[in-house]
C-alpha cells in the first residue's frame, strides 16, 4: 500500500487552516496513488499550544472526523490524523484512522506520555494494541514516544500489525530515534513502521523532521528532511511476507524466561 507521510507542523493553534493543509495534502497523496495518509503528532491543533488544546479537544466522532471522513472520501485515500480527543472530563493525546470511504476504523489513544508538558495535559490510554484492516494489511496505531518502548511495538507484532502508523513531535536533541532507532524497531518486529514528525520551532521545542517509512529489512523506504513535505513510500506485503519467512526473530522468543520485564515497575 502506498503510504504518504506529510511532515509538517501545520498552523498551531488554528483547526480551520490545518484541516485545510490536511485537504491540500490528501489530494498531492491521492495523485501520487497513495492509499493512506498520515499526518504529524497534534496535527489538527498544534502540540505546544498549552491549555488550548483541553479548550479546543473534541469526542473522536466530533466535528473534526466528520470533516476528515469527507476529505477521505472526496480524495479517495484513507487518513490516520492525531488529535487532542475529549472523553468527559479527560483529554487523550490520540490518533484516529479514517477510511477511504469515510468509516472510522481505530482510534488510539497515547499509552506513555512524555515529560511533564503532556502529563499536564493529557490522561494517559490503556489499550496498547488499537488495529484495523486497510487495504490487505493490518494497519496499527501509537504515538510518539510509546515507539520508544520495544514492548508497545512488540505487542503489535504479536497481534499482527502489518504497518504500524506513529503520528510524532520529535525534538532536538533526540533525532537518533528517527534516524536508528526507528529502522531497527521494524527489523526486529517485521512490520513497516510509518513514523511521521512535526517540524521546525513551536513555542520553545525544535522538532527534527526526517519523517521515514522503515520496512522489515531495517531500511528506510523513504525519508524527509527538516523542512515541510509531503514523501511517499510504498509497504509490500509480498516483501514482507518474505521477510518474515527468513527473519526468526518472534519465532525464536522465549516467553517463559521473560518474567522479570513485567514483574518489575
Amino acid at each position: 500500500m502506498r503510504t504518504a507521510l506529510l511532515q509538517s507542523s501545520g498552523r498551531p493553534g488554528s483547526v480551520v487552516e490545518n484541516l485545510k493543509v490536511l485537504d491540500a495534502a490528501a489530494g498531492r497523496a491521492a495523485a501520487a496513488g497513495a492509499g493512506l495518509l498520515a499526518t504529524s503528532e497534534m496535527f489538527v491543533t498544534g502540540y505546544a499550544i498549552g491549555d488550548d488544546i483541553g479548550r479546543l479537544a473534541e469526542p473522536a466522532d466530533g466535528d473534526w472526523a466528520d470533516t476528515v471522513a469527507e476529505t477521505a472520501s472526496r480524495h479517495g485515500l484513507a487518513i490516520a490524523y492525531s488529535y487532542p480527543e475529549r472523553d468527559g472530563e479527560a483529554v487523550h493525546n490520540s490518533v484516529q484512522l479514517i477510511s477511504a470511504d469515510g468509516t472510522r476504523l481505530a482510534n488510539y489513544r497515547k499509552t506513555h506520555l512524555f515529560g511533564d508538558f503532556e502529563r499536564e495535559q493529557f490522561t494517559p490510554g490503556e489499550q496498547p494494541v488499537v488495529q484495523a484492516e486497510l487495504n490487505g494489511l493490518t494497519v496499527g496505531l501509537i504515538v510518539c514516544y510509546d515507539v520508544e518502548f520495544p514492548e508497545n511495538v512488540r505487542a503489535h507484532a504479536l497481534a499482527g500489525t502489518d504497518l504500524l502508523v506513529v503520528p510524532t513531535a520529535l525534538m532536538h536533541p533526540f533525532q537518533f530515534v528517527a534516524e536508528a532507532l526507528v529502522p531497527v524497531r521494524a527489523f526486529e518486529n517485521q512490520m513497516y513502521i510509518a513514523y511521521v514528525n512535526r517540524v521546525g520551532p513551536e513555542a520553545g521545542f525544535e522538532f527534527v523532521g526526517l519523517s521515514t517509512l522503515a520496512g522489515p529489512d531495517g531500511v528506510a523506504r523513504t525519508r524527509a528532511g527538516r523542512s515541510e513535505e509531503l514523501v511517499v513510500a510504498d509497504a509490500d506485503p509480498v516483501l514482507l511476507a518474505a521477510s518474515r519467512e527468513t527473519n526468526p526473530y518472534l519465532e525464536g522468543r522465549r516467553p517463559g524466561l521473560y518474567g522479570s520485564l513485567v514483574r518489575h515497575s
